[in-house]
């Protein structure tokens, strides 16, 4: 006896015809919006992955950094013949040159998570203590880090920032800013310069890689709680000179030392996932945003203005041609 086989047994489930799109898709699912008369589908990106933007008016590398994807800052660091003073606020296309910093300098900490409110701290060379508050329209001179150092990390934003690690010599201290002035809090478990950072308060931060003696070297990560330092997961690849940004559960590392590398790594709140490389490799330079949406910047060798935008994988509905 011959059995025929179904359409559904053939083809799977029917494709639902509906006459507005489901609220709650799920990936893969497929259906015919009988009002917009096309056939959808909800589908997912399967990775991350970073795409070259606009470069900075003036390349420089080792620079400071704050805000968004779409509203970011970049300032001071290094191009020949040296350390810098230069602003640039990016729009999510192109960098426009602002007012400069009053103090020229390079190998800077930062925070900020805006293009209209950062802070910037400490540098060489020789190693500063200085600080400096920007408002949107110009850098106004403020108290001074209690400790001057360089080669250091930061995270938080100008009314509540956190200063840690840096040179000379290679220290673990951390300086806790309130708006108006520094207090020295518990140190890093691993004293370390050249380090990478995130956070978005001086109670909530995360510190990553960086060296202690050449040539070394740590992948080394240590998560902060407003009081004191733990350490956590290391990064896969051991690396200093590197890029970070994001929030103390959530956060990018990416670039850095050895070799200029473009590995990025993605942090979930307990451990590091190995994501899309950078499209140029290189370290020493700057990063801003979230693990969703994120900007890198700058960076050595060579000296570059080269910008990459980082974009998370994405669901979304998408029309299908039916033809």
């Amino acid at each position: 006896r011959l059995i025929m086989a179904n359409y559904k047994d053939i083809h799977g489930t029917k494709i639902e015809t509906v006459t507005s799109d489901p609220s709650n898709p799920v990936v893969g699912q497929v259906w015919y919006n009988s009002t917009d008369k096309v056939l959808k589908g909800f589908i997912s990106s399967p990775a991350g992955s970073w795409a070259t933007s606009n470069a900075l008016n003036t390349a420089r590398t080792a620079l400071g950094a704050a805000g968004i994807q779409t509203a970011a800052l970049a300032f001071a660091g290094e191009a020949p013949p040296g350390a810098q003073a230069l602003t640039e606020s990016y729009n999510g296309t192109s960098w426009t040159e602002l007012a400069d910093m009053n103090t020229a300098r390079v190998d800077v900490g930062s925070a900020g998570l805006t293009n209209t409110a950062a802070l910037v701290f400490g540098g060489s060379s020789p190693a500063k203590d200085e600080t400096e508050t920007w408002n949107g329209t110009s850098w106004t001179e403020v108290g001074d880090l209690n400790t001057g150092r360089s080669f250091l990390a930061g995270a938080g934003t100008n009314t509540s920032a956190l200063a840690f690690g840096g040179t000379p010599p290679v220290t673990d201290k951390t300086e806790s800013w309130n708006g108006s002035a520094w207090t020295e809090v518990a140190d890093l478990n691993q004293q370390r310069r050249q380090l990478g950072s995130a956070g978005v308060s001086n109670t909530s931060a995360l510190a990553f890689g960086g060296r202690n003696a050449p040539p070394d070297s740590q992948g080394v990560v240590e998560s902060w709680d407003g009081s004191s330092w733990t350490e956590v997961a290391d990064l896969n690849t051991a690396r200093n000179y590197l890029g970070g940004f994001g929030t103390q559960t959530a956060a990018l590392a990416f670039g850095g030392v050895p070799s200029g590398t473009g590995a990025t790594e993605e942090w979930n709140g307990s451990g590091w996932t190995e994501v899309a490389d950078l499209n140029t490799a290189r370290r020493s330079l700057g990063g801003a945003g979230t693990t969703s949406a994120g900007l890198a910047f700058g960076g050595t060798p060579p000296v570059t203005g080269a910008t990459e935008e980082w974009n998370a994988p994405t669901e979304t509905t998408k029309e299908f041609d039916a033809s």
